[in-house]
């Protein structure tokens, strides 16, 4: 399941519906296992756009963390900010969320 890369506009759209969500995942310690990559997968195929927080105890960067994730997903980093990262992946069947072209 290929997907397009995000524009800029698609971008500012997705951060502008994620701004008022609580992380749904958050990454410990033990950082990016096959668990936490389930859990994230399971998330984006309910909600499609999610937030995933880094506690402190993760030893490594957010955009280390997100680019993982994503390709272990098949996702999207929209955003990476301070310890926080905001995915994206369209529902395979029945999308929700609708981007602007």
């Amino acid at each position: 399941m290929s997907q397009t890369k995000l524009t800029g506009k698609q971008k500012r759209y997705l951060r502008g519906l994620a701004h008022s969500m609580k992380p749904l995942v958050q990454v410990g310690k033990l950082g990016v296992s096959e668990a936490l990559c389930q859990q994230v997968d399971t998330s984006l195929t309910a909600h499609e756009l999610i937030k995933v927080k880094l506690l402190e105890s993760y030893p490594e960067d957010v955009r280390t963390c997100a680019e993982q994730i994503s390709i272990q997903t098949q996702s999207q980093v929209v955003q990476t900010i301070g310890k926080t990262m905001i995915l994206y992946r369209a529902h395979p069947e029945e999308p929700v969320i609708i981007l602007p072209n």
